[in-house]
C-alpha cells in the first residue's frame, strides 16, 4: 500500500531516493535557462540557411524522443512545414533529400536513433544531431551531405529527467525555421513557470499544499488512466504515463480526448471500475487489487465541444465510482502550459515512486535488454 507519511519526511524521502531523481527533476527550469545560454545560435543560422525543408522528421527515442513529440504537437499549431515525430529504425519510406532529419539523443548511442540517422544521411537529407559531443550518433550525422551537430550535456542526469535539455535548442531550432512560436522570451518564461512549479511541489512543501505529493499519493493507489485534452494535453499525457513506467515502475493508460471516448471510456463498465456494491465497502481487499482513477490533464485553450466532452466523461467516470483528478495547465503560451503540467507530473511521477518504496532511478529490464543486444544473446 501507499505510504502517505513519508511523504511528508523530507529525509525519508531523500533516502529513498540515492540516484537523486527528486534533485534531477527540480532541474527543469534550470535546463531550459542553460539551453538558451549555451544553444550556438550560429549553427541554427546555418540550418536556416540551407533552405526550408519540405518536412522536418524528428527522431529519438524514450526519454530523449519526447522531446521529439513536443516539438510535434507545438509545431501542429503554427507550422506550413509538415513536422513528423518518428521511433524506431527505419524512417518513412517518403523521406528524402529535400526534408530535414533532427536525431535526438541524451547519450547519443541509442541504436535505433543512430540506424536512423545514418539512413537519413545515405538518402541524401539535410541531418541535425542534438546530443553528447563526439558520440557515436554525432559521428553517424557527419556523413550526410548537410549535417548540423548541437552539442548537450545532461551532466550525468537520466534522459527522462533530461527533456528540456534536448527540447530548448530544438524549440529554438523551429523557431528560426518558422515552425514552431517558442521565442527566448517565452522559453526564458516557461523556465520562470517551471521554477514556480518545482517550489511548489517540492520535498519541503507539505502533503496537504503540495500538488505533486497529493496527485502520487492518488496515483500510486490506483490504476491510472491519464487523458489529455487541447493542443498539449495528449503529449503531456504520453509524457506523464512514461514518467510512471520508469520512476515508479507501474502501468498507467495514456489517453486523449475526444479520441479516448471513442473506445476507452468504456472500461469504466468494467472490472477495474470503482466498487459498486454496499457489501464490497466492507469487504478485506488485496493490496494489490486496483481500480481506475481517471486523471485528466486540461490544457487552457480548447476547442469548445472538448471541453463539454472532458466535463460529462468526469460525471460518467464518477456515477461508476471512479475517482476523477483534474490537472490545470497554467499560463497562456502553448510553451507555458506544457511546462506546467509536465513539471508538475514530472514530480508526481516519482512521489508515487517514493510513496510505494521503489526507488525511482534503476531501470533493470531496459538496462538487461541493452546488454543482451550488444552481446548478441
Amino acid at each position: 500500500m501507499a505510504d502517505d507519511a513519508i511523504l511528508d519526511d523530507p529525509a525519508a524521502m531523500l533516502a529513498a531516493d540515492p540516484g537523486g531523481m527528486l534533485l534531477a527533476t527540480a532541474t527543469t527550469g534550470a535546463q531550459i535557462r542553460t539551453g538558451l545560454r549555451d544553444t550556438d545560435r550560429d549553427t541554427i543560422a546555418r540550418i536556416v540557411a540551407a533552405g526550408q525543408p519540405r518536412t522536418i522528421v524528428v527522431t529519438g527515442m524514450g526519454g530523449s524522443g519526447i522531446s521529439g513529440q513536443v516539438f510535434a504537437a507545438l509545431a501542429a499549431t503554427h507550422s506550413r512545414v509538415p513536422v513528423v515525430s518518428h521511433r524506431g529504425y527505419l524512417l518513412p519510406s517518403w523521406v528524402g533529400a529535400h526534408d530535414l532529419v533532427i536525431a535526438l539523443s541524451a547519450s547519443g548511442r541509442t541504436e535505433e536513433t543512430i540506424a536512423a540517422a545514418a539512413e537519413a544521411a545515405r538518402r541524401g537529407c539535410s541531418v541535425v544531431a542534438i546530443t553528447a559531443d563526439g558520440s557515436p550518433l554525432a559521428s553517424a550525422v557527419l556523413a550526410a551531405r548537410t549535417a548540423f551537430i548541437v552539442p548537450v550535456d545532461v551532466q550525468g542526469r537520466m534522459p527522462r529527467a533530461s527533456m528540456w535539455t534536448l527540447l530548448t535548442p530544438l524549440l529554438l531550432i523551429g523557431q528560426a525555421l518558422g515552425v514552431c512560436n517558442a521565442d527566448d522570451t517565452a522559453i526564458r518564461i516557461a523556465a520562470d513557470i517551471a521554477d514556480d512549479m518545482s517550489r511548489r511541489c517540492g520535498v519541503d512543501v507539505a502533503l496537504a499544499d503540495n500538488p505533486a505529493k497529493q496527485l502520487g499519493l492518488q496515483l500510486a493507489e490506483s490504476l491510472p488512466m491519464i487523458w489529455g485534452t487541447g493542443e498539449v494535453g495528449p503529449v503531456a499525457s504520453y509524457r506523464a504515463i512514461s514518467q510512471l513506467a520508469e520512476n515508479a515502475k507501474m502501468p498507467a493508460i495514456h489517453g486523449e480526448i475526444p479520441e479516448s471516448q471513442h473506445n476507452q471510456v468504456v472500461v469504466f463498465d468494467g472490472p477495474y471500475a470503482g466498487r459498486r456494491s454496499v457489501d464490497d465497502l466492507f469487504r478485506d481487499h488485496d493490496s494489490s487489487e486496483r481500480t481506475f482513477r481517471l486523471v485528466v490533464l486540461r490544457d487552457g485553450v480548447e476547442y469548445t465541444q472538448m471541453s463539454r466532452r472532458a466535463e460529462i466523461v468526469e460525471e460518467i467516470a464518477e456515477r461508476r465510482g471512479v475517482p476523477v483528478t483534474e490537472v490545470h495547465a497554467e499560463g497562456q503560451h502553448i510553451v507555458h502550459r506544457l511546462a506546467s503540467l509536465m513539471t508538475l507530473t514530472d514530480w508526481a511521477s516519482v512521489y508515487t515512486a517514493i510513496a510505494l518504496h521503489i526507488d525511482p532511478t534503476p531501470i533493470g529490464p531496459i538496462d538487461e535488454l541493452k546488454a543482451r543486444l550488444a552481446d548478441g544473446a
